[in-house]
């Protein structure tokens, strides 16, 4: 603890980040510890972190989950921040976030973690209508009272308390072009195949045709991606299609597991 707040432990797990990490890092500057949790880095994100005064650990990758519980369990503040490397602390939240870290010093804060609101830049814009906004994350909490939980690929925190939400915006910087966002998007549904079938979920052909119209729905209609021009109609498409990839991949590995269903 400083003589003025609680303290906090910021970590990031990453690998190769170069060219987004140090924007990070640099919003973290006022914590009281930086943790980086590399998995292999080949070029010179290692470099920027030691620059930056972040203790870096090496850990080869053990997945989404168990990555963060691992760097969870380096922290030693009594409050802990995650973010990962393409993210920054705006100034205003910032703020927010000492300021509760003030109050917390005197005995002022019941909570025992704190949700973030994150907006996306992307394609020249902040994306506060289109489907991304608001998004609120667990990121902000006591570290004694936080585990590390969800499913592959979504992990997230899990805090036994009370909660509430940051007004500051967490600023996401998450994809370069839109290259980057359907490479991501593409691996991202790749990855969710094994926890739906170890979940039992079945292939549905509604689920294949509805749930990628109501994707779009969501992001050019209902959160107003209209108003985004033709950068709004093509982020709703795109997202439409990632989910068509999930549900038509989980069709694959279903009639890859069970040979009678390949005429299906």
């Amino acid at each position: 603890m400083t003589a003025t707040r609680s303290s906090i432990s910021a970590f990031i797990v990453c690998c190769n980040e170069e060219q987004k990490i140090r924007r990070c890092l640099e919003s973290l500057s006022w914590c009281d510890e930086i943790i980086v949790v590399d998995s292999g880095s080949t070029d010179t994100t290692l470099q920027i972190c030691s620059e930056l005064g972040a203790t870096v650990y090496h850990q080869p990758w053990l997945g989404y989950i168990e990555q963060k519980r691992y760097a969870l369990s380096l922290c030693s503040s009594t409050w802990i921040l995650n973010l990962d490397a393409d993210e920054v602390v705006s100034d205003t939240l910032r703020e927010e976030l000492v300021d509760i870290l003030a109050r917390d010093a005197v005995g002022a804060i019941r909570e025992d973690g704190f949700l973030l609101n994150r907006v996306v830049f992307f394609l020249n814009r902040w994306w506060r209508r289109g489907g991304w906004y608001p998004e609120y994350r667990l990121r902000l909490c006591r570290r004694d009272k936080t585990t590390w939980g969800g499913n592959e690929p979504h992990e997230k925190a899990i805090v036994s308390g009370a909660t509430a939400r940051c007004k500051g915006e967490l600023q996401h910087f998450s994809f370069s072009d839109l290259q980057d966002f359907i490479a991501r998007s593409n691996t991202l549904s790749s990855n969710s195949i094994p926890t739906l079938l170890a979940k039992g979920t079945r292939f549905s052909g509604a689920h294949l045709l509805l749930r990628p119209l109501a994707r779009f729905i969501k992001f050019y209609l209902i959160k107003r991606g209209f108003r985004e021009g033709y950068a709004g109609l093509i982020i709703a498409l795109l997202e439409a299609s990632a989910v068509l990839a999930k549900y038509a991949k989980l069709w694959e590995q279903t009639r890859l597991s069970n040979p009678d269903e390949k005429n299906s």
